[in-house]
């Protein structure tokens, strides 16, 4: 048997009709549910807290869009739980299930049908004066931006302690490949295939216009230190976890050990999903 987790994004009708009709689905089929608890008030049905869901869990489905999927993928990724999204939200790279013919698909992904994907994550560090400040694992990327208000950031930068430049831009983006199409797409970055063990940094606005994107190997270790006087510049992590960045604070940037693991549907393919997300051939 397989204990089979929900976490949705809540507040949207369509998520607890969903888990009303999916509920019975996966019970008829022998699969304990676990409801994570928001959902489960919204639906009046039992549940667990958020924190305890990892160690009940064997997958975890993910009603709503990519940012509930980023949260949900941080929350697993240290027990490497495989995760199916379902896209109730807006463009969905990584919620690949759409609710219509959702139960013939998840009935080919719960029985294995289907392939698994794993994707790299990142390991990002801030000290200040030789203290750890925050330390976290995400599943797409690492932007340091300015307020709307402050002046061009100053942002060194070194590659396996080898000194690479001072990017005097609004902000930077280190991304992975599957992040490689949020903001660093946004920002001019180049798409990296999400087989790929690869960061891309992608610099935002930058002063210089001949600061362009590279992308290097994941086995490289990246450090970032803020060397301008501004006081409003802030660290995002995925766009959902935030803190502000003071003056020669260090941003320490390496591969995480731990890994996403998608459940794939069996039709579809990468390039299919740029196609339909991006439009790519449409006039």
């Amino acid at each position: 048997m397989k204990r089979i987790g929900i976490i949705a994004k809540t507040g949207r009708p369509e998520s607890a009709n969903l888990i009303r009709s999916l509920i019975p689905w996966l019970e008829d089929r022998g699969h304990e549910v676990i409801l994570e608890g928001t959902i489960a008030s919204e639906t009046g049905l039992p549940g667990k807290s958020r924190e305890e869901i990892p160690g009940l869990i064997d997958v975890l489905i993910v009603l709503g869009g990519d940012g509930t999927m980023l949260s949900a993928a941080r929350l697993v990724a240290e027990k490497g739980i495989p995760l199916i999204g379902i896209n109730l939200g807006g463009l969905g790279f990584i919620t690949e299930v759409n609710p219509a013919g959702i139960y013939e698909t998840l009935d080919d992904l719960l029985e294995d049908r289907c392939i698994t994907e794993e994707r790299m994550m990142i390991d990002v560090q801030v000290e200040r004066e030789e203290r750890i400040l925050t330390r976290h694992t995400v599943l797409n990327d690492v932007v340091i931006t300015k307020g709307a208000l402050a002046r061009i950031i100053d942002l060194e930068t070194q590659i396996d302690r080898t000194y690479v430049t001072t990017y005097k831009a609004d902000g930077l983006i280190i991304a992975t490949p599957t992040g490689s199409t949020a903001y660093n797409l946004s920002a001019g970055g180049p798409i990296l295939h999400p087989s790929m063990n690869s960061f891309v940094i992608t610099p935002i606005c930058p002063h210089t216009l001949t600061n362009r994107p590279i992308v290097i190997s994941c086995d490289s270790a990246i450090e970032i230190s803020l060397i301008s006087d501004s006081e409003d510049v802030f660290l995002t992590l995925d766009g959902q976890v935030g803190l502000s960045i003071r003056k020669h604070d260090r941003i320490l940037i390496r591969r995480s050990p731990h890994k996403t693991r998608l459940l794939i549907p069996c039709e579809r393919d990468y390039f299919q999903i740029l196609r339909e997300k991006l439009q790519w051939g449409k006039r």
